[in-house]
């Protein structure tokens, strides 16, 4: 049970080790681009194209029957995104696992490895865990972390979480059939919480220290996005970095300088190397500045 890029290489991994996988769940399609397109999941494109029965619920608490139709002896969930109900973590032979982006009891909940880089954290990892009634508490049967780099974003560490993921259930699938494990309960008394993004984490002011600035729009690239808003404009930034500098004017667009638009911060400056304007295609920040982006020099982001 999956639905983006992090789930779709954990199964197409499994698959490759002969698993046989009866059956693949996974989010409906949705509405996605200007175009108002119909898209599937990743995790259902790979389905399809590993000739697997994929079956999308808009709602598997009430729409389970089919999944327990095909009599699974293990569940593994990546990234699926709804509440599976009890009538199903309870139908398996050796359970419901499930492969989740955080050390475990740390970023329970929907968006653990952005939290994690917006937060400022120097490590995340995963946690195989058995899935329970309550999101994210069951006990732990395996558990690594991995450093989160400076120039990490969010979606180089999807990448880096979903083949740490895919070869810790390579190495625990056998010993849970065997019956080679030792589950940990989870200590309630460090739980912390990594609720789903909301829009409006999008907005990025440039008011705060710079670090945390940067460590605020890395969380979120390339997906959800992270922009600012200028002369009532918004503009997305795809791909940043950061300089540490005393005396800097918050919130002011400087221009351009080199190959990147400097906008400051506290203690610092952000280096925005590719724009996206509302609207428009990707450039570079020079092709920006000698655009739209001259008259903007100097002012106030909103």
């Amino acid at each position: 049970m999956g639905t983006p890029a992090f789930a779709s290489n954990i199964l197409e991994g499994l698959f490759k080790q002969g698993y046989h996988i009866v059956a693949v769940v996974s989010q409906p399609d949705k509405i996605f681009g200007r175009k108002k397109e119909l898209k599937a999941s990743e995790v259902k494109e790979k389905a399809i194209e590993l000739s697997i029965p994929v079956l999308t619920p808009n709602k598997i608490r009430e729409e389970y029957d089919e999944v327990l139709s095909y009599e699974p002896d293990l569940i593994i969930t990546a990234a699926y995104g709804q509440f599976i109900p009890e009538a199903v973590l309870n139908y398996p032979k050796y359970g419901c696992i499930n492969a989740h982006g955080s050390l475990l009891p740390k970023y329970r909940g929907g968006a653990p490895i952005q939290r994690a880089i917006i937060n400022g954290e120097k490590k995340t990892g995963i946690t195989i865990q058995y899935m329970a009634k309550k999101m994210d508490q069951g006990d732990i049967l395996a558990s690594e972390s991995i450093d989160i780099d400076i120039h990490d974003t969010n979606s180089t560490m999807f990448e880096k979480l979903s083949d740490l993921a895919l070869n810790m259930l390579i190495d625990l699938l056998p010993k849970l059939f065997d019956g080679d494990i030792n589950p940990v309960k989870q200590n309630e008394d460090e739980a912390t919480y990594a609720w789903n993004l909301e829009k409006e984490i999008e907005h990025i002011t440039f008011d705060d220290d710079v670090r945390k600035v940067y460590d605020h729009i890395r969380g979120l690239l390339d997906n959800p996005g992270a922009y600012f808003i200028c002369k009532g404009k918004k503009f997305k930034m795809e791909k940043v970095f950061f300089e540490e500098k005393e005396d800097c004017d918050p919130c002011v667009f400087k221009g351009l300088e080199q190959d990147y638009l400097k906008i400051d911060c506290n203690n610092g400056f952000i280096k925005v190397y590719t724009i996206r304007p509302e609207g428009k295609n990707s450039m570079d920040a020079k092709a920006f500045y000698n655009g739209a982006g001259r008259n903007m020099a100097g002012e106030t982001l909103e």
